[in-house]
């Protein structure tokens, strides 16, 4: 196809305004409607991966989208009543089914490429200190999975010419699309919670939420996938160039032949689905004070608060006190119990209350808390811990730094809730002898560490809270 025969498609179709629909409608869900992808260390814009794997995600309405603007396209000459006509021409039906479908594929991976430079630029602007390609496999995906989808709608739509086809693909898409990206996860240490199983769920292009800043798509995933579009691409072709019932019969080989091949190859558990990416995983370090090369841009600020505290803890626990201060590479599951050492302090940005602090003061008062009294109860979405946990954190920061207490910042719970259970332990605690503190504290963290029955702020209290 030259650019002449590209020039008179694109005025004369509706490709220009398919890739624009797409544009508009995936910056205005990024831009305008709040969610996880506009704040926190999952930010769409704040790395590379996590731009890319929310503009994936995004594919859940934007590949049903593409699909019914590509049967729109099929019903073209439907609509103009020339089949016939075409038919009786010299031209191979495969050359027009190729002009037809490389407009719309290329008006769609122009729209798509438009959306990934807004990310990019904002990647750039930002403090990415981790820069790398292996966040273009999965836009490329992305973007194969827009055209291929599209094609597939015109070829359903030359084949089932009818003004219903565009608006039933569009909604068979949809429910397709999302039934199958419901059954995946991001969660790398649990398999795939559901009934179907995980290389299934795959054949959906859309990925799950972001969740960890460390995980991205493996290999295999990669290449299933663009089997599968491929062979579902070659399927809407056939569909288009077809004139008889048995060939569009043989049309549906590529995208069984495509599925299957992709069923053989896509990992069939989440954790080999999502994996961690090692290079950013790599831990670089300030002395006792490490973080993954993802967050390079944050160790300055991390080094001299993280000193303090580990000097601090160093009072107060004495030969059980953690000695370094490293960023957790290990990747979480939601309702799982967090890693605890007990010679390390974690960091876990995606915790308000690490990730949220700024100024020397509030980052010792975190690593602090976080160092006292490690968060027990297993991870959620909010990563606050319990409100008796953020309690115990509050009254051991404010023992170790010699400070009055006031409610711990980040967390989920209101500072006049933590105040009203903490403040009798904390009254009752302060008027022991020095030595019975010391004590209590020291069983406090032993308790949190190793998550015993007791919870650290019964064990502070010498007893139950009520």
């Amino acid at each position: 196809m030259n650019l002449r025969i590209l020039r008179i498609e694109l005025r004369r179709s509706v490709a220009p305004w398919a890739g624009a629909v797409i544009l508009v409608a995936a910056l205005a869900f990024l831009l305008l409607i709040p969610g996880a992808w506009s704040k926190g260390s999952v930010l769409w814009t704040a790395q590379w991966t996590s731009m890319a794997l929310w503009i994936r995600y995004l594919l859940f309405f934007l590949w049903p989208i593409a699909i019914g603007l590509g049967a729109l396209q099929g019903l073209r000459d439907h609509r103009s009543k020339m089949p016939e006509l075409l038919t009786s021409t010299p031209r191979p039906a495969r050359h027009r089914a190729a002009t037809l479908a490389g407009t719309t594929a290329f008006a769609l991976f122009a729209a798509f490429a438009l959306l990934v430079l807004v990310g990019a630029v904002q990647v750039l602007a930002g403090d990415a200190a981790y820069t790398h390609v292996g966040w273009l496999p999965i836009v490329l995906v992305g973007a194969l999975a827009l055209a291929a989808g599209a094609v597939l709608g015109m070829g359903v739509a030359r084949a089932l010419p009818s003004v219903l086809t565009p608006p039933a693909l569009a909604v068979a898409a949809l429910v397709f699309n999302n039934f199958f990206r419901q059954m995946q996860t991001s969660d790398a240490p649990q398999p795939t919670a559901g009934f179907l199983p995980n290389d299934l769920s795959l054949l959906s292009p859309a990925t799950a939420d972001v969740r960890e800043t460390l995980l991205t798509l493996s290999s295999s995933v990669h290449v299933g996938q663009t089997l599968w579009l491929l062979g579902m691409a070659a399927t809407g072709l056939a569909l288009l160039a077809a004139t008889r019932p048995r060939t569009r019969l043989l049309a549906l080989t590529p995208l069984v032949a495509g599925g299957a091949l992709a069923l053989l190859l896509l990992p069939t558990t989440a954790r080999d689905t999502y994996v961690v990416d090692r290079a950013a995983a790599k831990q670089v370090c300030d002395g006792p004070v490490c973080v993954t090369t993802l967050r390079q841009a944050r160790l300055d600020a991390l080094a001299g608060p993280g000193k303090e505290a580990l000097r601090l803890m160093r009072g107060a626990l004495g030969d059980r006190a953690p000695v370094a201060i490293r960023e957790t590479a290990v990747p979480r599951a939601i309702a799982g119990v967090p890693e605890r050492p007990r010679d390390s302090v974690l960091l876990d940005f995606d915790d308000r209350t690490i990730g949220e602090a700024e100024g020397e003061r509030p980052v010792t008062r975190a690593l602090v808390a976080q160092g006292m009294v490690p968060l027990c109860s297993p991870r959620s979405v909010t990563e606050s811990g319990t409100q008796e946990e953020a309690a115990a954190q509050s009254i051991a920061t404010a023992w170790v730094l010699g400070e009055d207490l006031r409610p711990l910042a980040g967390t989920m719970y209101p500072a006049k809730d933590q105040n009203d259970l903490a403040r009798p332990v904390w009254k009752k605690f302060v008027a022991l002898p020095k030595a019975e503190q010391q004590r209590r504290i020291g069983a406090m963290h032993a308790a949190a560490v190793s998550c015993s029955s007791k919870d650290a702020l019964t064990v502070l209290n010498g007893g139950a809270l009520r």
